[in-house]
């Protein structure tokens, strides 16, 4: 018997409206259903983030979205603690940088171009299931149902401690908002920093945006002040502290732990809240944009009664995401042992530079890069192992 059709209930609720949460709303939108899209700050609303995008990135972006790009960067310049300076340059633009507030903004025009619904302002508080479907309350007390939802919420993720979501790693990152004078904008103008820190797996960047720098670190959790102090040091040794920032940050980063659930019942996690992201460099975007999409298509077939839409779709994350994430906890075990030899490979070796510059403009991935190319002794270095 077919039950009559009930206008209060979504086919898919999505919660958070940053690049996993928008995308999955345009993903499960374009195939025809009823979605709402759920984000508890009001739109545009600014995010810790690089912005960095890379192209695997680039190429996950919904049809249409055109990226608002504030700079293209054509060369890297790499220290490792102010020391050992080095500039790669290339004939073509690596990767872009952009805003999040306005990438988070055009991401969600497409959901709600492709008919998704946004709400920005509604905090989800409550997550619980029935045999009708998922039911979200929010902060005032009004109840939410879907049939199937996806959380995208963040790296401290309501939906994602639901579903338990494991992790294995924690990072601290800071960042600030620094404008700063025409002269020195243009000369950062296509070329970015990073520098290899005193902290074991930390490092430092410099992007940047139009009239303003965003400069940030990184590190384990745990070491908070030895990161703080990183991040003054950093901005010092630049000459860069004599520009008081409009915007300064920190948040945790979250590292899923490889067999960690991806659903519970009708409730999928994609992006932060999933704990998906490169373990090496902490990228996350294109993590977001991919598992994002998957999730929202896993949804729709989960809304329109299909079994096993939630097994496939965590199937479809550990295939590809999982795979690339296998990968960069080896290479970060292994930039932590040796952090000294992978400076002196990207700077000094042309395949090493060639390698680099392949993986971050979407042609291959690390995972295929020692599969197919890297010897048996780069094998062994990248698993991290100390000499015996």
């Amino acid at each position: 018997m077919t039950r009559p059709y009930d206008p209060s209930v979504y086919d898919v609720a999505v919660v958070g409206a940053g690049p996993a949460g928008c995308t999955a709303a345009w993903a499960a939108a374009s195939a025809g259903c009823r979605v709402l899209l759920l984000e508890k700050a009001a739109m545009p609303r600014y995010k810790t983030c690089g912005g960095g995008i890379v192209g695997a990135s680039a190429r996950a972006v919904p049809p249409g979205v055109t990226l608002p790009l504030k700079d293209e960067v054509s060369a890297v310049e790499f220290t490792m603690n102010g020391r050992l300076r080095r500039l790669r340059r290339t004939g073509r633009p690596l990767f872009g940088l952009l805003d999040r507030a306005e990438f988070d903004a055009a991401l969600a025009e497409a959901a709600v171009a492709a008919g998704a619904t946004l709400r920005d302002g509604s905090a989800v508080q409550r997550i619980e299931e029935d045999a009708t479907g998922v039911r979200l309350g929010l902060a005032g007390g009004e109840v939410v149902r879907a049939k199937a939802a996806v959380g995208a919420d963040g790296s401290a993720s309501r939906l994602g401690a639901y579903v338990g979501v494991r992790l294995s790693e924690v990072d601290l990152g800071l960042e600030a908002e620094v404008p700063v004078p025409p002269e020195v904008a243009a000369a950062w103008r296509g070329r970015v920093l990073l520098d290899w820190g005193p902290l074991p797996g930390s490092y430092a960047w410099v992007f940047p945006k139009g009239d303003t720098l965003t400069v940030g670190v990184i590190s384990e959790r745990g070491e908070g002040e030895a990161t703080r102090r990183y991040l003054r040091d950093f901005l010092a040794r630049l000459k860069l502290d004599r520009f008081p920032p409009v915007v300064s940050s920190g948040h945790l980063t979250r590292c899923r732990q490889e067999g960690s659930p991806l659903f519970r019942g009708r409730v999928l996690v994609a992006g932060d809240a999933a704990g998906l992201l490169e373990p090496w460099t902490r990228e996350g975007i294109s993590y977001a944009l991919r598992s994002g999409r998957l999730a929202g298509q896993a949804a729709a077939r989960m809304a329109g009664g299909a079994a096993g839409a939630a097994s496939e779709y965590q199937a479809a994350v550990e295939a590809t995401l999982g795979r690339e994430m296998r990968v960069g906890r080896q290479l970060r075990a292994a930039f932590q042992h040796r952090p000294l030899v992978f400076h002196a490979a990207v700077t000094l070796v042309p395949a090493a530079w060639r390698t680099f510059s392949d993986v971050v403009r979407g042609h291959t991935t690390f995972p295929d890069v020692l599969q197919r190319r890297a010897p048996r002794g780069a094998l062994r270095l990248v698993g991290g192992g100390r000499r015996r």
